[in-house]
């Protein structure tokens, strides 16, 4: 199936979770915001949400600095 990922096409596997798009982009264990359709979806609720064709994704990455 096909998402939009932060406004680009990505293709990603019927039935994934966005932990596990969280897992094929590397972002496991770092500090991630995701919105799934223009609502943001808590990290709770990341194994459980699943995705859909079309949906549009949105994964921002914390940055730490000073």
């Amino acid at each position: 199936m096909h998402i939009s990922l932060n406004g680009e096409s990505y293709q990603l596997a019927e039935g994934s979770s966005i932990e596990q798009l969280l897992t094929q982009l590397e972002f496991t264990g770092k500090r991630v915001a995701v919105e799934v359709n223009q609502e943001i979806v808590p990290r709770s609720q990341h194994s459980q949400t699943l995705l859909n064709e079309g949906d549009q994704v949105e994964v921002v990455q914390a940055i730490g600095g000073g």
